[in-house]
């Protein structure tokens, strides 16, 4: 269009209209700005899952997130239990990795804390609860010097009265979840029982009818099938040397297909 209509046009533009784009555009662009801190924290926390780690004193839930995360702990710091709740990140070189929440495993106000803010304060996207077959390692009672002692029976009571108070969270979170939750019963400490791997892993398999397996069964239940998954995977974080019945090399392969496993639960994969 040409002429004076064309220059009446332009004219028109210059006047209310025109502005009135001009604050569409910027209303627009603010608009995509306010956004962008919302997407780069959608964006990084589908890269980076959380993870709850759980499990009794003495499992060695902090020694897995150690392996899992590569990270090297402290000289001085081998003491079992800890009061209060560790922070790990592991990071791939695809730019992924998980953020890992390792809560204390004392009964105590500070865990229960922990528990509070991993499944209901700041709802984490997988667990990996840590369990021992009966082989945690005792901690001593306060002002109590020389080695602990406990029965593996006593320790595997433990173990279930343990799992009773985080599966009671566990299944609340699935219930309020719009997505599905997933959920590694970890077998550590595999290196003190080489030769009944598999009978420790049908032990924490729902539906084998063991006392932890039925508990499993009643979580389900609880949660919904379909907002639940549950895999039980050995483990060992760290092996013998080359011959022994638990290696390193076979302590890593163990890790590796834990990771792996995390890594398609978390859609990674």
């Amino acid at each position: 269009m040409t002429g004076p209509t064309s220059r009446i046009a332009r004219a028109g533009l210059a006047s209310p209209a025109r502005a009135a784009i001009g604050t569409s555009l910027a209303g627009s662009a603010l608009s995509v700005l306010s956004k962008a801190p919302q997407h780069l924290a959608h964006l990084f926390h589908r890269r980076f899952p959380t993870v709850a780690v759980t499990g009794m004193t003495g499992v060695g839930k902090t020694a897995l997130a150690d392996r899992l995360s590569r990270h090297s702990p402290a000289a001085g710091t081998a003491d079992v239990g800890s009061a209060v709740m560790e922070h790990r990140t592991r990071r791939s070189a695809q730019g992924r990795g998980f953020r890992f929440r390792v809560v204390p495993g004392d009964n105590a106000a500070t865990r229960l804390g922990a528990l509070d803010e991993v499944f209901h304060d700041e709802p984490v996207d997988g667990i990996l609860h840590v369990v021992a077959y009966g082989h945690a390692t005792p901690r001593r009672a306060g002002g109590v010097t020389g080695v602990a002692a406990a029965s593996r029976e006593r320790q595997l009571a433990a173990e279930l009265e343990d799992w009773s108070i985080t599966a009671h969270r566990i299944a609340s979170m699935a219930v309020r979840r719009g997505k599905p939750v997933w959920l590694v019963i970890v077998v550590t400490k595999t290196d003190l029982f080489p030769h009944a791997i598999e009978e420790a892993v049908r032990y924490y398999s729902p539906g084998g009818g063991s006392p932890f397996g039925d508990r499993l069964d009643e979580l389900r239940a609880l949660a919904g099938g379909a907002r639940l998954s549950i895999d039980v995977l050995p483990v060992c974080t760290q092996g013998g040397a080359k011959g022994t019945a638990m290696p390193e090399k076979r302590c890593g392969e163990l890790l590796g297909a834990l990771e792996t496993r995390m890594a398609q639960l978390s859609g990674h994969l």
